[in-house]
């Protein structure tokens, strides 16, 4: 990725994803108003402290306010849903336009101007751009996301909107908690067992639970969806801290971070809602970089068998034990 630095704000871009008809940033932490523990840039309006605490509303307004004009956006430009970890993936049009989607984990679109924000702190964000059919997706993915699939739902829904061919897609897969800093139960371990065709290599085992690498789960479920082009970020939220949110890092005391993207329209399209298929339900000016992250922008490709080595590794509880939750 490319970090870069603008109107005392600092933002990430994705290299595979710096084309002409796609703007998209990674916010920071960094350049907003809000204080302690949300400081600065924290756009979760529900975002708490251990002690229930919310941010300042206004301080959260003015937060989006920033990024909107970061981007050359307004606020009736954008649509964002309400995120529950789910693996709901939903289309958005131009009679979305400012609106809160209910109970939704992924967006997407084909509406030229039409921005989709989420928000993350630790959750891996994941922008997928078919640049054939001009089509654009957001999910919000962590381990829950993983075990319904949710990356692999985003593609599906794709296809079947737009007419997406998986191998056109660029997917970015944006800053989360590393495998450095992610320890888990043995209820997202036995969950893994069943989501992903190798568990083995995002899992392992120590003392007291499992180390998971949420980011190449991520990219393992989307390359099992025929996705060839994926760029990660390589940047653990949880180490960063000083710049990303982060859940685990901060005790739960922290806010979210907004990843935005948008099309730009195309020769007769105008902003108009130009989707050729049925529903699915299931920058402003220029930036100076500062400095190159460490970046990976080929293609994916995943070693040894695509199967796993049992869909219940041994020792693990059932998926049924999965239902009372987890880390």
């Amino acid at each position: 990725m490319l970090r870069q630095s603008a109107d005392g704000m600092v933002t990430h871009i994705f290299e595979s994803l710096a084309l002409d008809g796609l703007v998209h940033a990674v916010f920071t932490r960094l350049g907003g108003v809000s204080r302690e523990p949300f400081a600065t840039l924290n756009v979760g309006r529900h975002a708490t402290t251990g002690d229930r605490a919310h941010d300042d509303g206004a301080a959260v307004s003015e937060n989006h306010a920033r990024i909107y004009a970061h981007l050359g956006l307004t606020a009736e430009r954008v649509v964002s849903p309400h995120q529950v970890h789910s693996n709901r993936v939903t289309r958005a049009g131009v009679q979305d336009s400012g609106r809160v989607v209910p109970s939704t984990d992924g967006l997407v679109t084909d509406t030229p101007g039409l921005a989709l924000l989420l928000r993350f702190a630790d959750c891996q964000p994941i922008i997928l751009y078919d640049p054939v059919n001009h089509a654009l997706g957001i999910i919000h993915a962590g381990w829950r996301g993983v075990a319904q699939a949710i990356a692999r739902r985003a593609v599906e829904t794709m296809q079947e909107t737009f007419g997406t061919r998986p191998q056109d897609l660029i997917a970015g897969l944006g800053p989360a908690i590393g495998p450095c800093c992610y320890t888990v139960g043995h209820n997202v371990a036995s969950a893994m067992g069943y989501a992903l065709p190798d568990w083995s290599q995002v899992m392992s085992i120590e003392e007291n639970g499992w180390r998971f690498d949420l980011p190449v789960a991520n990219a393992q479920q989307l390359f099992a969806a025929g996705v060839r082009k994926i760029e990660q970020a390589h940047l653990c939220t949880a180490c960063r801290n000083d710049e990303f949110f982060s859940h685990r890092a901060d005790m739960g005391r922290t806010g979210r971070f907004a990843v935005v993207a948008y099309l730009k329209a195309r020769i007769g399209e105008e902003g108009a809602d130009t989707s050729r298929a049925r529903d699915a339900s299931l920058g402003r000016g220029t930036v100076q970089t500062d400095e190159r992250a460490e970046t990976h922008p080929a293609e994916v490709e995943f070693g040894g068998s695509t199967q796993p080595h049992s869909l219940h590794p041994p020792g693990l509880p059932a998926f049924q034990e999965l239902l009372g939750g987890g880390p």
